[in-house]
């Protein structure tokens, strides 16, 4: 009764601090401005399916995908498991589901042992892939500290969490053999992975296994629950919010740049007054741009807090490549910080006040925004649809259009366009003249 009163009151709190958590995280990304995503809601699906649960990017690199799909599949089929464990601790029951399914039981568990193995293996070979080998995506600047730390402690967690569980059912099975109490009742018979470990347990007494059991039961979802409130500090985040980005991602070409309506008309309107209207309805623009967070989308606040930290994006940024400061990884993570940094201070005072800094200059700097080519290589190598890009174009729309901070190059193309409606400083009637003397020739 005391282990059952324990456990509910310990699964009370976990599910608190995590709700309490996940509606802050929803509160820091709707700082964002609105933005319409409520079309083609079967195409949205489809992308939920293939490119957040079937992952379709990964596998542009199969051997790599292959592994990540392994770990993932642990981390939500194994994890059917703690249903099971969950409701054991509740109701104080051992194994609730096995009389319930008889031999099929052991076939799951088997399967989540099989599985557990494999997540075992694949979680060495990518501490061995992110410390000791040298690729270049996990050497870069973005990664030091607490995001190289990070990726160690979830990987480090998920052995701990498989090493757990395969010692427990190793040490269930072993007293079911020797009929030791609710052990023998639930009378499932060996596993085919924890089984290996009997060697090591054949020694222990009843007495030790059946708290080595115990020990890992609850070393297991204690484990589990702790992982459950990490994951809202951790880059893991994408766990779960791959499926609403990946709902939510632009279905438009990646090519096609999001204009904004005013400043389009004002364009068409010049170079086709006949269009303007006698009287404009339209609203004063108050700004240009984003130049802090609660001028960018809620859906780049979305993208920053889904952000997998994994560099695919600026392993194939050609701006990054060729040695210039942008990195599209650390435009998004710092795009984070900074929601984070006004979080913290909403969390202080109630509500948002003027801290004196923002998104540009404080966190990203010039230099990086006027690096990038807005060739979207970026976009289309991120496996959970974040565009960096959206948070690139409105951060230099501000700059431009706002603190009038662009090289004099762009600068004489933009009063080109202005004056000339075109880059070039030709006037307009006589744009069409080359063509004349081309065919006078």
């Amino acid at each position: 009764m005391l282990q059952q009163i324990a456990f509910i009151i310990l699964t009370i709190i976990s599910i608190y601090i995590f709700i309490q958590k996940a509606k802050k995280i929803t509160r820091n990304i709707l700082l964002g401005k609105k933005e319409d995503f409520s079309d083609n809601k079967k195409e949205r699906w489809r992308n939920v399916f293939l490119l957040a649960l079937g992952q379709k990017k990964m596998f542009k690199n199969p051997l790599v995908a292959a592994m990540h799909l392994i770990i993932y599949a642990g981390f939500i089929i194994i994890n059917v498991e703690i249903i099971e464990i969950i409701l054991d601790g509740i109701l104080g029951s051992h194994r609730l589901f096995a009389p319930v399914l008889g031999k099929t039981y052991s076939w799951f568990i088997n399967g989540f042992e099989i599985l557990a193995l494999g997540v075992l293996v694949v979680c060495f070979i990518f501490l061995i892939r992110r410390n000791w080998l040298k690729i270049t995506r996990f050497l870069s600047t973005d990664l030091v500290g607490w995001p190289k730390r990070d990726a160690n402690y979830i990987l480090l967690t998920e052995i701990v969490l498989m090493s757990l569980f395969l010692t427990m059912n190793a040490a269930d099975t072993l007293l079911q053999s020797k009929g030791v109490g609710h052990y023998f009742s639930s009378n499932t018979g060996s596993f085919i992975i924890s089984s290996l470990l009997y060697p090591l347990l054949y020694s222990l007494s009843t007495k030790d296994l059946v708290t080595l059991e115990r020990c890992c039961w609850w070393l297991h979802i204690g484990g589990i629950y702790a992982f459950l409130n990490y994951l809202p500090y951790s880059k893991h985040l994408h766990i779960v919010l791959a499926f609403p980005n990946a709902y939510f991602a632009k279905l438009n070409a990646q090519g096609v740049m999001q204009n904004m309506v005013n400043v389009q008309n004002e364009v068409i309107f010049a170079m086709q007054p006949e269009l303007a209207p006698i009287e404009s309805n339209s609203q004063l623009i108050s700004s240009f741009g984003a130049k802090d967070i609660k001028d960018l989308s809620w859906k780049s606040l979305l993208d920053a807090y889904s952000c997998t930290e994994c560099g695919r994006c600026s392993s194939v940024c050609p701006a990054n490549i060729s040695g210039k400061i942008l990195s599209p990884r650390a435009i998004m993570m710092k795009t984070r910080d900074r929601v984070e940094e006004i979080s913290k201070a909403i969390d202080k005072n109630g509500k948002y006040t003027d801290d004196e800094k923002s998104l540009i200059h404080h966190y990203i700097s010039v230099e990086e925004l006027r690096a990038c080519t807005t060739c979207n290589a970026c976009v289309e190598a991120c496996p959970v649809s974040i565009s960096p890009l959206n948070i690139i174009y409105e951060l230099r729309r501000s700059l431009i259009m706002e603190e009038s901070n662009a090289p004099q190059e762009w600068n004489t193309t933009f009063s080109n366009i202005e004056n000339n409606f075109a880059p070039w400083k030709f006037n307009p009637d006589e744009r069409d003249k080359w063509a004349v003397e081309l065919a006078e020739i």
